[in-house]
């Protein structure tokens, strides 16, 4: 069986939700990373307090509270990095023995499509999983390299190179946070694909249910009313 007639295995709404869960993908993550915007997401608003902590840390005498901050978020970093480490070993193991799952998918689906076509809706989980993993390592190891940056900062406010190395750390621990969130995305579309084992229908309903769930959280979610509402000087709320 030729490549061609391998993909022939595959009808057009599967390949709709290919699509689909690909686009989608990569659409709401340069929406949700996207500057300048009249309505900017949650992650787009806590870098601005990210910078904002960076500068507060610059006078602050003693730094054990931004390490503590800081190691936190490598350690949520490690979490689900050691995570989807876990199921990659587990979706390896299933495309390893594909003749089991498909035993168990027929009697879902009510189909017997050849074990190809498993295989290889798995390994588009597989590869949504793994690129989570390479996001989630390196978030860790730019978290890592901020804790430098903050270490390498001046005690003194005056000092002409504190705000310099202050701004450096803070970027960089905007783009650890970034590769931590894209992650996350990572995560969520891999639990997505996961239903294309039942159908193609499943998948194209998982994946607009996630769209409609980042989308929410982004952009229309409690936390970020609360990060738009106007303080005064006291840090109160304005009513």
């Amino acid at each position: 069986m030729t490549w061609m007639d391998r993909l022939g295995l595959f009808g057009p709404l599967d390949i709709a939700g290919l699509a689909l869960l690909f686009g989608g993908w990569f659409l709401i993550g340069w929406r949700i990373e996207a500057l300048g915007g009249r309505r900017p997401s949650v992650s787009i608003l806590m870098a601005e307090y990210r910078r904002e902590w960076m500068r507060m840390m610059v006078s602050r005498q003693t730094r054990m509270f931004d390490a503590q901050v800081l190691s936190t978020l490598r350690q949520g970093a490690s979490f689900f990095a050691s995570a989807t480490m876990i199921a990659i070993g587990g979706g390896l193991a299933l495309v390893g023995n594909a003749e089991r799952l498909q035993g168990v998918a027929s009697d879902l689906t009510m189909t017997s499509d050849p074990i190809f076509v498993w295989e290889v809706k798995l390994l588009v989980t597989l590869f949504l999983l793994s690129n989570a993993f390479l996001k989630f390592v390196w978030s860790h190891r730019l978290f890592g390299y901020c804790a430098i940056l903050i270490a390498a900062v001046p005690n003194e406010a005056d000092d002409p190179s504190a705000f310099p190395r202050a701004s450096k750390a803070a970027e960089v621990n905007i783009t650890a946070a970034r590769s931590f969130n894209r992650g996350l995305r990572s995560v969520y579309f891999a639990l997505a694909s996961a239903a294309w084992l039942v159908g193609a229908w499943p998948l194209v309903l998982t994946t607009l249910v996630t769209l409609a769930v980042l989308w929410r959280r982004e952009f229309a979610s409690q936390s970020r009313a609360i990060l738009t509402q106007q303080t005064d000087g006291l840090g109160y709320t304005q009513t």
